[in-house]
């Protein structure tokens, strides 16, 4: 279980990492559109796992790849963001959050099984 503080720098991090993808982010990875879904922070505070949905591409893999890849520079806006509200910075990794992608897809199977149900009828 979170601590009250650890949930307090998640939400932090959710909020200004946000507000750094909309701003830094297009000139990384391009005209995807990028939200942060959660943050989890490690009990020390020293780490955070950033969980990122990947709309408007259809290769969301290449886009995590380029996050990824220019995560200093958009640590460091994060960190000029946050910098007066936290001691240390945490080191930052992400990840793809695919629970949208799974749960189009499983719309899509039951509107098939709701349609071949009506056919048989």
């Amino acid at each position: 279980m979170a601590s009250k503080r650890q949930e307090q720098v998640a939400e932090l991090i959710r909020r200004n990492f946000g507000i750094v993808l909309q701003s830094d982010g297009s000139y990384i990875y391009g005209d995807a559109f990028v939200t942060v879904t959660s943050v989890l922070v490690a009990p020390d505070l020293s780490q955070a796992k950033l969980y990122v949905s990947i709309f408007n591409t259809e290769d969301k893999e290449d886009v995590l790849l380029k996050l990824n890849k220019g995560i200093g520079s958009l640590k460091k806006s994060l960190a000029y963001r946050i910098r007066k509200h936290v001691r240390r910075i945490p080191e930052i990794a992400i990840y793809m959050d695919d629970t949208l992608d799974e749960m189009y897809k499983l719309n899509q199977i039951f509107d098939g099984l709701d349609e071949t149900s009506r056919e048989e009828k």
